[in-house]
């Protein structure tokens, strides 16, 4: 796939990139080139292959669920502007 000057000017203002005139032409040479690639990959037959959660086979290490510090709302809620109920009062920003 090639992308033209134009692509290249509307996908940087998607991005709120600022490119010059003058890099235009590498970016198009450039993202053309990854959309050849993943193009090329896309043709892959991936039909025989079993999805996976992760590439390496290892477990993961955990550590016991164990409460390890406690929270003492009373102390955190002190500096809050509004509180009901131990819940924090906010101002409604949905209408």
């Amino acid at each position: 796939m090639s992308l033209t000057p134009d692509d290249v000017k509307a996908i940087a203002r998607l991005a709120r990139l600022a490119i010059s005139e003058q890099d235009i032409p590498l970016y198009a040479r450039n993202l053309s080139n990854i959309l050849d690639f993943v193009a090329q990959l896309d043709k892959a037959d991936t039909t025989s292959v079993a999805p996976m959660a992760h590439p390496l086979e290892m477990a993961q290490r955990l550590r016991p669920d164990e409460v390890t510090e406690q929270v003492d709302r009373k102390l955190y809620q002190e500096n809050a502007p509004q509180v009901e109920a131990g819940l924090y009062l906010v101002p409604k920003v949905i209408e």
